[in-house]
């Protein structure tokens, strides 16, 4: 697989509430992978933006799995854990594939019923690509974040304009 390859999403939304639950449906999609910060809620914020819990939740009605896989620490996600009665992994090291793997496992579901969700190429795209999951880049729900994110962003926004050339 070419590095590009590795860092193209299979589709990009302005955000969550924007994923069409039929559309993954009728890809054969059961379980979602979701990473937290700035895709589900702002970067160490505990407000959900407007529709995205009911996506969620409307999400769980239509019967798909979901998991939370984050690179946050243990408490920020289990707070949300909790609050969404959802599974999920802190300190994920993505985009290493190992908690996309456990997560799949913990789903038991397969490969090609799974789609990632999540706000970065570099962590979120790139680690589902390259398990050969449906991955899904959605616009970061602000602009804080961590410094080092920042920086990334910039290399990100090269990538993406070259992407979509």
């Amino acid at each position: 697989m070419s590095w590009w390859k590795k860092l193209t999403p299979d589709l990009m939304t302005e955000s969550l509430s924007d994923i069409s639950l039929d559309f993954l449906g009728k890809k054969g999609i059961r379980g979602l992978i979701i990473d937290l910060d700035n895709t589900l809620v702002p970067w160490g914020g505990f407000e959900f933006p407007p529709g995205v819990k009911a996506w969620i939740q409307e999400a769980q009605e239509r019967g798909f799995k979901i998991f939370l896989v984050s690179n946050a620490l243990e408490e920020r996600v289990n707070h949300f854990r909790e609050s969404l009665d959802i599974p999920g992994i802190s300190q994920a090291q993505k985009p290493r594939r190992g908690a996309f793997r456990l997560a799949l496992a913990q789903m038991d579901l397969e490969k090609n019923q799974v789609a990632v969700i999540g706000d970065q190429l570099f962590t979120d795209v790139w680690g589902g690509n390259r398990l050969g999951l449906f991955t899904i880049l959605v616009s970061p729900v602000n602009e804080k974040e961590l410094f080092f994110t920042r920086v990334v962003r910039r290399l990100e926004r090269r990538v993406l304009k070259r992407l979509k050339a």
